[in-house]
């Protein structure tokens, strides 16, 4: 499977990066065709410009300077986002990733009268996410609600593949975690992406 791995993290030591590294080695050993877009090493600009927000709405040249990232998302089958929980949802060079790649005519297309968006990414059958978040589970759900859990999984959701296979893993809690408890996360993502 053409699996397109997605990741932002500024620094090469971080425990992030550690899980980066580790959905890497385990899809390449479950055989599968891995492009590995690590935003930060690509020096990506994730600020929209005032040219690409003018020509958003206008398909085909809102492709301009982008054409790259969309060409390697259209080949995808799969897609993993392994990125970090910041202020309750995703990093701005994500964020920005998603605002400059993710346009009309390639994310999905709007439809003349309004009404729900059409899908246009329904070559990608598989998304999963691996993420940390500073704060405990109980905090991100019974008072955060999963803000970034429910944009990645429902937002993105409904612009792939009918019946797309959603994975969602999270390391809670991980400023004040062990080493321990990094340790058998990190082996928890080696075999889920071994048998992904």
């Amino acid at each position: 499977m053409r699996v397109y791995v997605i990741y932002a993290h500024p620094q090469d030591t971080s425990y992030n990066a550690a899980l980066h590294r580790c959905v890497l080695a385990a899809l390449r050993r479950a055989g599968h065709d891995v492009d590995d877009c690590d935003l930060y090493a690509e020096n990506f600009q994730p600020a929209l410009t005032a040219a690409e927000r003018a020509a958003y709405h206008t398909v085909g040249s809102n492709l301009a300077g982008i054409e790259s990232y969309v060409a390697r998302l259209r080949a995808a089958e799969a897609l993993v986002i392994c990125a970090p929980t910041w202020w309750y949802g995703m990093p701005a060079m994500l964020k920005g990733y998603f605002d400059r790649v993710w346009v009309p005519g390639v994310a999905f297309d709007l439809l003349l009268h309004g009404g729900a968006i059409k899908p246009g990414l329904t070559n990608i059958r598989k998304l999963a996410v691996v993420t940390t978040t500073g704060s405990p589970w109980w905090f991100m759900r019974f008072y955060m609600g999963n803000p970034g859990k429910r944009v990645l999984m429902r937002g993105l959701r409904r612009l792939l593949a009918p019946r797309a296979k959603l994975d969602y893993l999270v390391h809670h809690g991980i400023d004040t975690s062990t080493q321990a408890s990094r340790e058998r996360f990190l082996t928890k993502v080696a075999a889920h992406f071994e048998a992904f």
